[in-house]
């Protein structure tokens, strides 16, 4: 993948970026776990302690076993296109039951009502994580807003909004990875009560890390 080098100070990120602990090991954002080998050069790598990288091996592959199982409607192993989400449901008969027992029916079509607080802690890992390698900045006390849910549960304007080129409001660190993607736009604004306004925007695309993934994770800003 394209990994941009950082520039910013190599002060403002010390230790643990999940808990501030002692830097014992090297976590992957994304976790490898969501990716499928071959895997990409130049990986992206933040410092972590071992309890927190060994801390979250459940719910990630939780997570990675649930979301296959949302895309093919089933947690059948033989079903599953992942090979290593597959064996991973071979090797767990729990975590395969686990899952199947959340299974439910919504307007006739296949769903599975997820555990939301193992979801919340990888999705809040995953955003620390590219927070600390992007935009250099540590996130380690709680949001002020978390959202997760369904594309199909958006409206027409949200999936828009959702797909769009994200325009930058909070910026990276002076040097940071993020500060280096961004490009400035003009962006025309159309009001019934004031006629059109010109803006000036920065935006920050999608970082793609691995194609053909079917996993797509945005990189997110967590406000502290």
């Amino acid at each position: 993948m394209d990994q941009k080098q950082n520039f910013a100070d190599d002060r403002l990120i010390i230790g643990c970026i999940y808990c501030g602990g002692p830097p014992e090991t090297r976590d992957h954002v994304p976790s490898r776990i969501l990716l499928e080998p071959p895997y990409p050069d130049n990986l992206p790598v933040v410092d972590a302690c071992l309890a927190c990288n060994h801390g979250f091996s459940k719910d990630e592959q939780y997570f990675v076993c649930l979301l296959e199982s949302v895309l093919t409607g089933s947690t059948d192993p033989e079903k599953i296109k992942r090979p290593s989400v597959a064996k991973a449901m071979q090797r767990s008969p729990a975590l395969r039951s686990r899952i199947e027992a959340a299974k439910t029916m919504i307007n006739n079509r296949s769903a599975f009502i997820p555990e939301g607080d193992r979801i919340k802690n990888i999705a809040l890992k995953l955003a620390r994580g590219h927070a600390a390698f992007e935009l250099s900045q540590p996130c380690t006390q709680a949001p002020d807003h978390y959202w997760c849910g369904a594309l199909d549960s958006l409206t027409d304007e949200q999936t828009n909004e959702f797909g769009a080129a994200h325009i930058q409001q909070l910026v990276g660190e002076m040097g940071s990875r993020n500060m280096q993607r961004m490009f400035a736009a003009e962006a025309t604004l159309q009001s019934q009560s004031s006629g059109r306004k010109r803006i000036h925007v920065l935006i920050n695309d999608w970082v793609e890390v691995q194609e053909s993934t079917t996993a797509i994770l945005q990189l997110t800003t967590l406000g502290e």
